[in-house]
């Protein structure tokens, strides 16, 4: 289950807000553009697609690179360690 900070980041990704807890009326807009509780409460069933989304393409990115230098990611390993 997503948290209301999660949500947040996916729907505003540059900040600009306060979140005082965990409802949509605990959100302040400091410099965001607001946005309205229905886009808030329908970002936590979008959330867990959008993660999927972001972890596939952090996943291709890292397999690319891995591909392009030529080693593993087990030699990646053993470098950063």
């Amino acid at each position: 289950m997503s948290t209301s900070r999660e949500v947040l980041k996916m729907l505003l990704p540059d900040g600009g807000y306060v979140l005082r807890g965990e409802a949509f009326e605990d959100i302040e807009f400091i410099e965001a553009k607001p946005i309205t509780k229905a886009q808030f409460e329908a970002g936590f069933a979008q959330y867990d697609a959008w993660r999927a989304d972001q972890d596939a393409d952090k996943a291709t990115a890292k397999s690319e690179l891995l591909a392009k230098l030529g080693i593993t990611q087990d030699e990646a390993k053993l470098l950063l360690s």
